[in-house]
């Protein structure tokens, strides 16, 4: 017979694990109740239905072919109002007790203020699961895409749910400071107010903007990962810190004195003050010459293969797109005659002047012969863009030499880019910048410019589209010199190609 001796529990153990218990169970029960309060209620299905519309929705393609470094820091606005009605609700929740007269009779049971107050910390928990599935989920469908570029960053992600929880830490600590009705909303109030003025005081400084939870600084074409200067460490270590600060700081005011919660309240606030002063500094002197430096010289910071008779040069969050460009340069090669056929063309990929990440600077090309430019966006209205760009290098051999083709050579540019696409005039028409498929006009081109077409090429070139393609692609073929001279009107290259004349005189779009 075997006698196994069992430790009796110490009794400081055994009412510690008690009281974790009561905090759980309390903490479980009030975040039953916050899902059934209409803020939380209304403004989560804002939060699900604007998730559903970004996972479902359409951006003209593009959506198939996202830059996950772009993505990511798109995922942090979007539970914000929800954060707000959270906030409102945790201390509307903290209060009722006080309000009703309770807080008297409650000091007797087994729960004590400083566990009640950090019960509806914790009751935000579900909440910020549920965001991070959300973020994950919406993150995820994008990084599965096969046209997905770049990387993503944990920290970046872990904002929107860090914003849920010190929501409901602040939401706490306002119950235990402030404990009316109004303060959620005026503390909101005068947070916005606060950083909007520190913002116009100092001018928009890098540091002030950096003190509101979610800074997705999104508006300008997507820029290399490494280019993106933004303190997204520092500031996910601010917000973890600031959330634990505000939890802390609460169960002290409910009148908590333990040494664990003065010492991580102490690592908190060490924490915080480390992430502000982290992410403080904007892009360096030496930094912001790295961005010119890759603008400027992209061909310094490049990797570059062949594929066929040309070579795509690209910078290497976007190295798998080469394919997709490559497709689109034969498609519009295939409808070309002479020695545009088989020219040797260089595809490179140019970025914008980087100031910051809100608004679209110039971007910076070179003026090399048989050189294309691509951007960093791909999909929808961007590949016959880039049909553009190609079929202006076949005729011209440089990009430059098309900004205004008052001649032949629009009408051939327009016939290479557009002749083999599924709805030529369609196609035409997104291209134009007045969406419009008479007069003159200026066409989108893949360096962020625009290339100005006449309105006889216009007539022109919706002719050609009416026709019977392989008719007009061995003309074009047949006739390719004088269709690429600049001595050729657009008139004369409807007659080489055996389509309508137009009357009037040549009249440019803006370039």
């Amino acid at each position: 017979m075997t006698t196994t001796l069992v430790k009796p529990p110490v009794p400081g153990e055994r009412e510690a694990g008690r009281r974790a218990a009561s905090v759980l169970v309390l903490a479980s029960f009030e975040a039953r109740q916050l899902a059934l309060q209409i803020p939380v209620v209304l403004f989560g299905l804002v939060y699900l239905v604007y998730v559903g519309y970004q996972l479902l929705g359409r951006d003209e393609g593009m959506d198939d072919y996202p830059v996950l470094h772009d993505v990511d820091r798109a995922t942090q606005g979007g539970p914000m109002l929800l954060c707000v009605a959270l906030l409102a609700c945790v201390h509307r929740a903290a209060v009722l007790n006080r309000r009703r007269g309770l807080e008297e009779q409650l000091s007797v049971v087994v729960v004590s203020p400083a566990r009640r107050t950090l019960a509806h910390v914790l009751s935000v928990v579900p909440f910020a699961v549920g965001v991070a599935l959300l973020v994950g989920v919406q993150f995820g469908r994008a990084a599965l895409r096969p046209g997905a570029a770049g990387h993503g960053s944990l920290a970046e992600l872990a904002v929107a749910p860090l914003t849920v929880l010190l929501c409901g830490a602040v939401g706490a600590l306002l119950a235990r400071l402030l404990p009316y009705a109004a303060a959620p909303v005026l503390f909101v109030i005068a947070l916005v107010a606060v950083l909007t003025l520190a913002g116009g005081v100092t001018g928009g400084v890098h540091g002030v903007q950096w003190l509101w939870p979610a800074v997705e600084e999104t508006g300008a074409t997507p820029v290399p990962g490494e280019l993106l200067g933004r303190p997204a460490g520092w500031h996910a270590l601010y917000l973890a810190g600031l959330t634990v600060l505000a939890a802390g700081v609460a169960v002290m005011v409910a009148g908590g004195r333990t040494r664990l919660l003065q010492g991580v309240t102490a690592v908190a606030l060490a924490a915080t003050v480390l992430g502000v002063n982290g992410q403080t500094p904007g892009p360096s002197a030496a930094f912001q010459a790295t961005r010119k430096a890759e603008a400027d010289h992209p061909a310094k910071y490049q990797t570059c293969v062949a594929r066929g008779m040309s070579r795509y040069c690209a910078y290497p969050d976007w190295a798998g797109w080469t394919a997709d460009w490559a497709g689109v340069e034969r498609r519009v090669r295939a409808e070309a005659g002479g020695a545009a056929a088989t020219a040797r063309l260089t595809v490179r990929q140019h970025i914008q002047e980087i100031t910051d990440l809100t608004t679209d600077g110039a971007m910076t090309t070179g003026s090399a012969r048989s050189t294309v430019t691509v951007g960093t966006q791909w999909g929808g209205n961007r590949v016959p863009e880039f049909a553009v760009g190609v079929a202006r290098v076949l005729v011209a051999h440089d990009e430059r030499a098309t900004l205004d083709m008052c001649d032949a050579r629009g009408v051939t540019t327009m016939w290479l880019a557009l002749a083999t696409d599924p709805t030529p005039e369609a196609t035409f028409r997104r291209l134009r910048i007045d969406d419009s498929l008479t007069g003159p006009a200026a066409v989108l081109t893949p360096d962020g410019g625009s290339m100005g077409v006449s309105a006889q090429t216009t007539e022109v070139v919706r002719e050609l589209f009416r026709a019977p393609h392989d008719t007009i692609a061995a003309r074009v073929k047949a006739h390719w010199a004088e269709l690429t001279s600049s001595r050729t009107t657009a008139a004369e290259a409807a007659r080489l190609l055996g389509v309508r004349v137009p009357q009037g005189p040549e009249d440019c779009g803006n370039g």
